[in-house]
């Protein structure tokens, strides 16, 4: 799927751009840096992305 096909979210808790963006896709979630959306995207399964919010809600890195 390309990207301009895709509803990319940016992260609600950034105040200056500088973090990622997310596309969820039937079947998995997409993740780029969204200071270079023609850049490299990893694709993750719902479920292990939906584990690395709910251990980032809980932890500071």
């Amino acid at each position: 799927m390309r990207d301009e096909e895709l509803d990319w979210q940016l992260s609600s808790y950034t105040d200056t751009g500088a973090c990622v963006e997310v596309a969820r896709p039937a079947g998995e979630v997409l993740v780029r840096d969204s200071k270079r959306r023609t850049g490299p995207r990893i694709s993750v399964e719902p479920a292990a992305f939906a584990d690395l919010v709910d251990w980032a809600k809980t932890h500071q890195v």
